[in-house]
């Protein structure tokens, strides 16, 4: 039996750098326009609709990378890469630039901007900043924004870039929460990744983000890794348990085209996942967080109480408002959708033209958009989609999937089954027709 298991295109926190496609359909998104350097006014009060009402939230997408991971197709570029167009002080400068232009466009929409209740840190590799550099990420939010009294502050961390010192720098600079890729503990599977850090150190620096005062860790982890065994899945969750931390996140390896990784397998140097594996493995990935207490709240997300749950990611999948600045950065904000120039040189250039976003194109989401996107992204809340946002033909789909025992309904919500957390992608199909 082929099980349909191909992950809605991203890890959810790619919303804010990367442009998401559902699996099985072209992307919903659709240019309606350009923006160029020369014209900044294109974002301005009269295109850019009010905020939506709901949690505002900023994204920082830090380009930078150590080593370039086989599997990776972020926007993500090292040093060698960029040579002398781009360093980190000129991406934080520019930063600095791009966050004061978005709040004086913001202040001028009729509602003014909400107090910001999620940063997220992204990449790339924050950690490669250090202590001293994400807590100038942070003063740079800070002075054109204001926070909410219990903001959620996250930054994603490679072990390796990272020690003791580090988190208390960090946690003493405001960021709650830390995200630490992770992936597998086994040596040969990290070979196949091309991730750089050593097996044991992931656990090493989650214990050491708690013991600097983090009450919220997460590590990520990639299953169904060609070369990847049961055994291997097994070593893996045996190491983030003992971790202690109260979020995981799994994700199937996809093959991304464009990567090395895509490159070895279109030249028979490596299979692709077989997605009958894939199931099995998040099978087996479920029992056993279930089993250590964490619940998913999210296909691919695991969290030990509700407010262990990543707030930031929360509202992307309840469909926020959020800011994404950095290279390649995407942004929403009352339907209108934005995205930013990739390289960092060029980012750093368009900013430099006064009062400039420097924006590479937008799109102005219509009401089938959006409908589009509350129902892909709603299914695979644990909460479920309320049966109210499907129109009268998604909710005699909601019937089919049903009793075909991939979902029930539960307080007026659709709710997916575990066998329905396999086959989300088909659910939504069949919900929009």
């Amino acid at each position: 039996m082929s099980i349909l298991f191909c992950e809605m295109r991203h890890r959810m926190r790619r919303f804010g750098h990367t442009r998401w496609v559902w699996c099985g359909a072209p992307s919903p998104s659709r240019h309606t326009g350009e923006v160029t350097a020369s014209a900044p006014e294109h974002l301005d009060a009269p295109i850019l609709r009010d905020f939506g009402g709901g949690r505002f939230g900023i994204y920082v997408h830090v380009p930078f990378c150590a080593t370039r991971c086989g599997y990776c197709d972020f926007n993500t570029y090292t040093a060698g890469e960029l040579g002398s167009s781009a360093s980190p002080q000129s991406w934080l400068e520019a930063l600095r630039a791009e966050m004061f232009s978005a709040a004086q466009i913001f202040d001028a929409l009729p509602s003014r901007q909400p107090p910001v209740s999620t940063i997220f840190v992204g990449g790339g590799t924050p950690s490669l900043l250090g202590g001293a550099g994400l807590a100038d990420v942070l003063d740079a939010v800070r002075a054109n924004f204001t926070l909410a009294a219990d903001v959620e502050v996250t930054t994603e961390s490679n072990p390796e870039s990272t020690s003791p010192a580090f988190f208390a720098d960090i946690r003493a600079a405001g960021y709650t929460r830390v995200s630490l890729g992770m992936q597998s503990v086994a040596t040969h599977v990290l070979r196949v990744l091309d991730r750089t850090h050593t097996p044991g150190r992931p656990v090493a620096a989650a214990r050491e983000a708690r013991e600097a005062g983090f009450e919220h860790v997460n590590l990520d982890l990639i299953y169904g890794t060609p070369g990847e065994s049961d055994a291997d899945l097994d070593a893996g969750l045996d190491a983030v348990l003992a971790a202690g931390v109260d979020h995981v996140s799994a994700y199937s390896l996809i093959v991304e085209d464009g990567t090395a990784l895509a490159r070895k397998v279109r030249r028979g140097e490596l299979p692709a996942p077989d997605e009958d594996v894939l199931a099995a493995r998040y099978e087996r990935i479920d029992a056993r967080l279930a089993g250590a207490g964490l619940r998913w709240y999210e296909v691919s997300n695991w969290a030990a109480n509700d407010s262990a749950r990543c707030r930031h990611n929360l509202g992307y999948w309840n469909g926020g408002d959020w800011l994404g600045a950095g290279p390649g950065a995407h942004s929403h904000v009352g339907g209108v959708r934005w995205w930013n120039v990739k390289h960092p040189g060029r980012y750093a250039e368009r900013v430099a033209v006064g009062g400039a976003l420097p924006v590479a194109g937008w799109e102005a989401l219509t009401d089938s958009d959006r409908y589009l996107e509350r129902i892909m992204l709603g299914v695979r809340l644990s909460s479920g989609l309320p049966l109210a946002e499907l129109a009268a033909s998604g909710r005699t789909a909601a019937t089919r999937v049903v009793s075909d025992g991939l979902a029930v309904i539960r307080d007026d919500r659709l709710v997916l089954t575990d066998r329905g957390r396999l086959l989300a992608d088909g659910v939504v199909r069949d919900l929009l027709g």
